[in-house]
């Protein structure tokens, strides 16, 4: 039986033969043979990535607009006027289930408000996070693959799972990448407004909203701002990264600068009373701002352009944690110091919380124009990050024959996955220019939580199925660190809509139904059978 090539000085184990059919969905791919297959000339990608520019694709990824925008509608809630079982939370529902025999006395009306102990929810989902970023260093300092979350349920779980977490975490960049590309649109159009700039309504909103024609013919600023960077992308990942690094410190200085002026605006009355809902507006706030902690995991799809993997990948995904987390927490305490939460339930004031609270209480133009500058980089980093880690996520699936080949092609002379990167950019462009998707942002909520949760279940596999595989970084307290992991990701998952779920399942099936007929017959072990 022929063996693999020698990786990092060591002969790599002979691969197992070819599975029958009945065991292709739950075949493992063998560590060594995806780094040895990620060596290979036509599919060498360029190592240039350090440690803090890991870091700083972390940051570009964790703090986009939500830190100027959603920490005041957060701490708000939401309503509906209509009551829907779809818009009940599930924890809700299951509650009151259990506790009653029906659903009569949930919560159909929205979100309840968390008012000032959302700074709570940023740090329970930032604990939780911490918990699967600890698993997510440990697999990445192991498999230094692009690919993150896919790569490891392949080397874990099996190929079924290794595809519904690929087609689980293509749903969270597009849909993600969609929902910043169309608030960024409508951010800047309404900031050149206040400048005297006008644009047409006609070419500067969504064809689509909430399911109704607009009038508008498309959303070009929301289009044109994907379709850039992806120029940058495409060109290398040194360029990008360099760009990245830029608009990270800009979109830093923005946020300690509202720290400095918002904190002296404080009234600590505000702060009463702290928490409205009690521990369900807490929970409910997690599941809502754990949009603004998605990203960090983006720091994985990097493994093949780092340049010492092992050590770098952890420390990035580590101290993106630990930095974005010490943002939030500092303003929702000052932006919920400064006014009533309750204040930003709806209009301007909900639209974007942070700008509307300095006007109001009289701040400086400076500190508003700088605030302003910090939520446009802010989104501009969220797209482009996300736009980078979708195309290495395409890249891998198809490296294993998951997707088409056109998928994993490198550009001769940038070592990109040019071909990935130009379709990302369209699938998300285009729905950008046409569509609205509101609270079909949720979808990023739980395929984020569902992605954690595998990933945290193949920590605890993989130390028993090769314990003596050596690690540069290990979680601490196995299994239960990884179980921490698991039960509050999941918990975090049923604080999310009704709809939500619907909306999930749906795109879990369809992605079975291309799996069935295409991916099962392309993939490796498939052709191992033929």
């Amino acid at each position: 039986m022929s063996q693999l090539p020698v990786t990092n000085g060591q002969a790599t184990k002979a691969q197992p033969p070819p599975p029958p059919a009945s065991n292709q969905l739950v075949c493992c791919k063998s560590i060594d043979k995806l780094i040895a297959e990620a060596e290979e000339p036509e599919h060498r990608l360029k190592k240039t990535l350090g440690p803090w520019s890991l870091t700083a694709l972390g940051i570009g990824a964790i703090i986009g607009s939500g830190i100027f925008v959603l920490t005041g509608t957060a701490a708000a809630g939401e309503h509906f006027a209509a009551p829907s079982i779809l818009h009940a939370q599930v924890l809700d529902l299951i509650t009151n289930l259990l506790r009653t025999g029906s659903t009569a006395g949930a919560l159909m009306h929205g979100r309840p408000p968390a008012g000032p102990s959302i700074a709570i929810s940023f740090l329970l989902v930032a604990i939780a996070c911490s918990f699967a970023g600890l698993c997510y260093a440990e697999l990445a300092s192991m498999i230094p693959i692009a690919g993150s979350a896919y790569t490891y349920s392949y080397a874990t779980l099996g190929e079924i799972f290794a595809w519904i977490i690929g087609w689980d975490l293509i749903l969270e960049y597009v849909v993600s990448n969609v929902a910043v590309a169309v608030g960024f649109s409508g951010y800047s159009k309404a900031q050149l407004a206040a400048f005297g700039i006008t644009l047409p309504d006609k070419w500067a909103s969504p064809v689509f909203a909430s399911g109704q024609w607009t009038g508008a013919y498309f959303n070009l600023p929301g289009f044109l701002i994907v379709f850039v960077l992806t120029l940058l992308l495409v060109r290398g990942v040194r360029e990008s990264a360099e760009t990245n690094n830029v608009i990270v410190t800009i979109k830093i200085g923005a946020i300690l600068t509202f720290l400095v002026v918002g904190g002296m605006l404080v009234n600590p009355t505000n702060w009463k009373p702290f928490a409205p809902s009690g521990f369900a507006g807490i929970v409910t706030g997690g599941a809502i701002v754990f949009f603004t902690y998605i990203g960090f995991d983006s720091v994985s799809t990097a493994a093949e352009e780092c340049r010492n993997p092992q050590r770098d990948l952890p420390f990035g995904i580590i101290a993106s944690l630990v930095i974005c987390t010490l943002l939030y927490i500092g303003v929702a305490i000052v932006l919920l110091g400064m006014m009533k939460y309750s204040t930003f339930v709806s209009g301007s004031a909900a639209e974007a919380p942070v700008a509307y609270a300095l006007q109001q209480l009289g701040a400086s133009r400076f500190a508003r124009s700088v605030i302003v500058v910090g939520a446009l980089m802010g989104m501009i980093s969220s797209i482009l990050v996300f736009q980078y880690g979708q195309a290495r996520i395409w890249y891998a699936m198809s490296r294993d024959g998951l997707l088409p080949k056109l998928f994993s092609t490198v550009h001769p002379k940038f070592k990109t996955p040019h071909w990935s990167t130009w379709i990302a950019c369209f699938a998300v462009g285009i729905p950008a220019g046409l569509v609205d998707i509101g609270d079909a942002a949720d979808l990023s909520n739980i395929g984020t939580l569902f992605a954690f949760v595998l990933v945290s279940l193949g920590v605890i596999l993989l130390r028993r199925r090769q314990p003596d595989r050596q690690r540069a970084f290990r979680v601490p307290f196995v299994p239960w660190f990884p179980l921490i992991s698991i039960v509050l990701c999941g918990g975090l998952m049923t604080g999310l809509t009704v709809i939500t779920w619907i909306r999930f399942v749906v795109w879990l099936g369809l992605g079975l139904c291309i799996y069935i007929l295409y991916s099962r017959h392309h993939s490796e072990f498939a052709k191992n059978r033929g």
